[in-house]
């Protein structure tokens, strides 16, 4: 997409992005901005003073071209002078002269807080924040709509990017067999000195074992999945992780082939041979599938870096030769296709969502967000009354079902317990129900979640 020829259509100034939260992923969004003309940075919210003072720093912006104001006053006064702002509450940026607010804290409580206050406000929300995204975000988008404003996950993130990718196939007429993301940890496989290695963990590989991860022959897709899996383990996917791919299956419609995907370690050429339907030789049940992979390469090949993929069926031939000769891999019969783009740039490249947000008025990720699938949590061990939930419990193992409305039984989505403290046990097996859970007091996210299983259940 030609983004210059879109963005030339649109006589007014620059976008005014206000920024929530600085840290790694939102610093560069601020780093970025300042060498993009249609685009200014001038306020970002940050209870953690240091850490919005360097983004700003990173950015290029000396001490005295920044200023910390507690009240819209101050703030407006600084703006007007020409010098950047630093919030310590961010709910003050809602008053301030800004397009787009784009909402990276990580947290799911302050993601709906500050995405509700924006749209109320008359503002575009950038939801960088999946943690929120993957609970309320079809209410928030619904809300925008009703609005004339925009919500939308964004690029340099993996559900806008896959969101992308797969509207892109569909618009071509190809069928979109799996959509998908890759794991930021690749896994190496050193023939030469018998190892398999993933950062810190390194493992050795007898002669037997190291069969398994030469490349997959023909209509052997689940076993050789089976027997990587038996050697190194499951791909220990994390609520963060499958809450990315939830998203994309609301935004699409694909739908998960099993609650705790199939994340197989393969390499990005087994693709195709491997997230196929089992009648194409490869271990899906259905078609039209999210799921993940843990990219499996040599120390000196190209890995896929985080980035995102779909599978694709053509059902004319001779376009099908086109594809196939022209860079794309196929599967060994020819009937299932890769397109991947290795790489997301996180805060590098979201200034393309802020700005088709703030100049065209539209989203690139879901234009249609609806409340299919939610992410729970299932105990993979005793967990006690009185514990905190965090994702990096290493007892918990995130499944994705159908979406349901929030009542005292029923399970709970995971990131509406994330750091919640557990009102009773949990017993190994069980999965995380509300009543487990002490809900928290006056919260904007369970209010929003309410409000979404009220009207907008599917």
């Amino acid at each position: 997409m030609n983004y210059q020829a879109l963005f030339d259509r649109v006589k007014s100034g620059p976008v005014r992005a206000g920024v929530i939260g600085t840290g790694q992923y939102a610093t560069a969004i601020v780093t970025q901005a300042r060498v993009i003309p249609r685009l200014e940075v001038p306020v970002v919210a940050d209870p953690d003073l240091e850490a919005a003072l360097q983004a700003y720093r990173h950015a290029g912006f000396a001490g005295e071209d920044v200023a910390v104001c507690e009240s819209r006053k101050a703030a407006l006064e600084a703006i007007e002078r020409g010098r950047r702002v630093i919030l310590p509450d961010a709910l003050l940026m809602m008053d301030l002269p800004v397009d787009v607010v784009a909402e990276s804290t990580g947290v799911p409580e302050a993601g709906a807080r500050h995405a509700l206050a924006a749209i109320q406000h008359g503002k575009h929300v950038a939801m960088v924040n999946k943690e929120t995204d993957v609970v309320v975000g079809p209410i928030l988008k619904h809300l925008a709509d009703q609005a004339g404003l925009v919500y939308t996950a964004v690029d340099g993130d993996q559900p806008s990017l896959l969101i992308g990718l797969v509207t892109w196939a569909r618009e071509l007429g190809l069928e979109v067999l799996c959509g998908g993301k890759s794991s930021d940890r690749d896994l190496l496989f050193s023939p030469n000195a018998g190892t398999l290695s993933c950062r810190d963990r390194v493992a050795p590989l007898g002669a037997a074992d190291a069969k398994a991860f030469q490349p997959i022959p023909p209509g052997r897709a689940a076993e050789f999945v089976a027997r990587r899996r038996a050697i190194w383990g499951d791909a220990n996917l994390s609520p963060g992780f499958c809450a990315e791919l939830t998203i994309v299956a609301n935004g699409t419609g694909l739908v998960p082939d099993m609650e705790t995907l199939h994340c197989p370690a393969i390499r990005t050429v087994e693709i195709p041979e491997v997230l196929c339907p089992a009648e194409e030789g490869g271990i899906l049940g259905l078609r039209g599938v999210i799921d993940g992979v843990a990219c499996l390469r040599h120390p000196y090949e190209a890995g896929l870096g985080g980035g995102v993929f779909v599978v694709v069926a053509c059902e004319n031939d001779y376009s099908r030769r086109i594809l196939t000769t022209k860079g794309l891999v196929p599967n060994s019969r020819g009937s299932a296709i890769v397109i991947y783009r290795p790489y997301h740039l996180c805060g590098v490249e979201t200034p393309t969502s802020i700005l088709c947000a703030g100049l065209l008025g539209v989203p690139t990720g879901a234009t249609e967000l609806l409340p299919r699938f939610d992410v729970l949590v299932r105990a993979t061990g005793n967990l006690k009354a009185g514990e905190i939930l965090h994702e990096d419990n290493p007892f918990l193992e995130p499944v994705i079902r159908p979406a349901r409305a929030v009542t005292v039984e029923s399970p709970l989505p995971y990131f509406m317990a994330d750091g919640n403290t557990l009102a009773a046990d949990v017993p190994a097996g069980a999965i995380v129900t509300t009543e487990m859970v002490y809900a928290p007091a006056d919260s904007a996210l369970w209010s929003l979640r309410a409000e979404q299983d009220a009207r907008l259940r599917t």
